[in-house]
């Protein structure tokens, strides 16, 4: 419990008063009356406001939220003795932008009084709301008492979702296109027979059935389709490569949400899809089918974050090759640099033992906006010098992973998403797997 303002006010001019003893000849009794009157009112007021009851919060959030998505969220409360003035903050987790609070509200006795504010999630993982904080107010507004009322809430961040869902609009062809993907078109060729027809203009003269044929009497095609019920598995870095950030996402979510769009595609496609986390936070999530492997996929991966350790890639690859035993399209995740071309190395050829390999390497996009910038200064030359031979390097390092024929691709975070659906669909319409 606090002083107000007016409170304060109050024995600021009683304090002055005291002046009129020296100039005026006030008293003393009637100034330490007065004294006594304020004294005796701020008691009472005070015994007041600790007699009121906390009103009742009632918080209505959603228990899943998604990462950079505005939400709003919902507060109730009711005074149950009588009429108050309240200021209202909620106890959101911290560092979450959010707009409308905080709030002064007058709670009329026995009714419900409530309000909407948003807020911006910016991390994913387990975040909790404490409670309500109120300031209440005393009668005389002589005091003023910081309470907590409602309970904990725990919620859980989510990758942003959305896009997975506007994909359920589309074949799964028109959703590729819609991340920006650049299929090859290849009609009629594939490894599973899908149907019959008549012959188009550009068909190959393997596809025509000749028995059908005859029976028909015109050109007869056989139409094929990528084979299904092959196998994805995500292999996502979690360790310190993946702690850099240059938006207002890191580049690690950006990988969780590219992993999370190219794992609906390739379960749209009829495919099984797994998830291998290593590095800082480890997750396993065996390859599963069926468009309810998107749920499983979100709830495992939602809380991964990237830790500042070092990646042992080959500990990986030999954990993901005892878990994983059918062959699978491995897509490896990381931020490749050349110290850790070796390790990496030795990792991809054990994998390529059984699985086919991809590695997706993202690259800092602020590297190449520093070499668009104009050198003006020695620092400058040093930065830009430095920059150069740290992509040379960098490039170096990805010629060694093609020269022992693993798909490398370089790319920045917003060209994730597009580069990993094409380069599976790639090797599905290739029937490399």
């Amino acid at each position: 419990m606090r002083p107000a303002p007016l409170l304060i006010a109050l024995l600021a001019a009683w304090g002055l008063s005291g002046l009129a003893l020296l100039y005026l000849g006030l008293p003393p009794a009637a100034w330490q009356g007065i004294g006594a009157a304020i004294a005796l009112l701020a008691i009472l007021d005070a015994w007041r406001l600790r007699a009121r009851p906390t009103p009742q919060a009632i918080r209505q959030v959603p228990d899943a939220l998604a990462l950079g998505v505005w939400r709003e969220v919902s507060l109730a409360f009711e005074s149950p003795a009588r009429a108050q003035r309240v200021d209202v903050y909620d106890l959101h987790p911290g560092g979450w932008p959010m707009q409308g609070l905080p709030r002064r509200l007058s709670l009329a006795a026995g009714s419900v009084t409530g309000f909407d504010y948003r807020l911006c999630p910016v991390e994913r993982g387990d975040a909790v709301f404490e409670g309500v904080q109120l300031r209440l107010h005393s009668p005389l507004r002589l005091w003023r008492q910081s309470r907590v009322a409602g309970t904990p809430q725990r919620v859980r961040v989510y990758p942003n979702f959305a896009p997975l869902t506007r994909f359920a609009l589309f074949s799964a062809e028109q959703a590729s296109r819609l991340v920006g993907a650049h299929l090859r078109r290849r009609r009629g060729e594939g490894t599973d027979f899908n149907q019959m027809r008549e012959y188009r203009v550009g068909d190959s003269l393997r596809q025509i059935d000749w028995k059908a044929t005859a029976r028909s009497r015109k050109l007869i095609s056989r139409e094929y389709q990528d084979e299904k019920n092959q196998q994805l598995v995500m292999m996502i870095d979690t360790g310190r490569r993946m702690l850099a950030r240059e938006d207002a996402l890191g580049h690690f979510d950006h990988v969780l949400n590219a992993s999370l769009v190219v794992s609906y595609l390739a379960l749209r496609q009829g495919d099984a899809v797994g998830l291998f986390a290593s590095g800082g936070d480890a997750r396993w999530v065996a390859p599963q089918r069926g468009m309810g492997a998107v749920d499983t996929l979100l709830r495992a991966s939602y809380d991964l974050q990237p830790r500042a350790v070092a990646t042992d890639y080959l500990a990986a690859a030999t954990e993901l090759s005892l878990r994983q035993r059918r062959r699978a399209l491995v897509m490896l995740v990381t931020n490749v640099r050349d110290e850790d071309i070796e390790d990496l190395l030795a990792a991809v050829r054990l994998l390529q033992k059984r699985h086919l390999v991809c590695v997706a390497s993202l690259r800092e996009q602020s590297l190449d906006r520093a070499l668009e910038d104009e050198v003006r200064d020695l620092p400058g030359a040093i930065r830009a010098g430095a920059v150069a031979r740290y992509l040379e390097q960098r490039a170096a390092a990805h010629e060694a992973l093609r020269s022992h024929r693993v798909m490398v691709l370089d790319v920045g975070s917003d060209e994730l998403p597009a580069a990993l659906v094409e380069r599976y669909l790639a090797f599905k319409r290739d029937g490399l797997l």
